[in-house]
């Protein structure tokens, strides 16, 4: 053997280490993708402010395996009539018995704050309406209470989408990564 066959056998060695290397991280980003994570457009302005049209966010799928579901976690959920997936805010856990009373509300006859809603409960205020109307309602076993952040336009648990089954969630919001400019975690 020669120095340049010597030299040869090393660069193809080289390039056979960096095409499987290549291939084996390609593997590895699509089994995440696959398994933990999926990107989700934003469509409408059902979770606005929070949450605005066009926006993208990344949907951690391994929550089911990890920890579950919490009341206030954002959530997307795949409606299977339909073939569409929605963003929605999980309000109630089966059980719950879930109030809704001049604007204010309650789970499991305990007051609950909503931080995210402050601004526009002000504003409708402001103009004698509310932005949620009184209800209530018990979460049936194996079920979800879910409603958008942007009450006034949201189709949720509410109003005709139903309440969603566990089954039902690909999982919860934990980043905006679109715009770039405007990366986040949604609260």
């Amino acid at each position: 053997m020669n120095a340049k066959t010597i030299t040869l056998k090393k660069k193809r060695k080289i390039k056979t280490i960096v095409v499987l290397s290549i291939i084996m991280i390609a593997a590895l980003i699509f089994t995440i993708r696959l398994v933990f994570y999926k990107p989700f457009l934003i469509e409408g302005s059902s979770m606005a402010p929070t949450l605005k049209d066009s926006e993208r966010i990344l949907v951690d799928k391994a929550v089911k395996w990890t920890g579950g579901f919490h009341r206030g976690d954002i959530i997307v959920i795949h409606d299977k009539k339909s073939g569409r997936s929605f963003v929605k805010r999980l309000i109630g856990l089966p059980g719950d018995s879930i109030k809704m009373k001049n604007d204010q509300l309650y789970i499991n006859n305990k007051k609950v704050e909503e931080p995210y809603l402050k601004e526009q409960q002000q504003e409708v205020k402001e103009s004698g309406v509310t932005l949620t109307g009184d209800f209530e309602v018990e979460v049936p076993t194996g079920k979800y209470f879910v409603m958008g952040d942007n009450r006034l336009n949201s189709l949720d648990s509410r109003n005709g989408m139903g309440m969603p089954s566990e089954d039902d969630i690909i999982g919860t919001e934990s980043l905006v990564f679109y715009p770039f400019g405007e990366m986040r975690q949604a609260k």
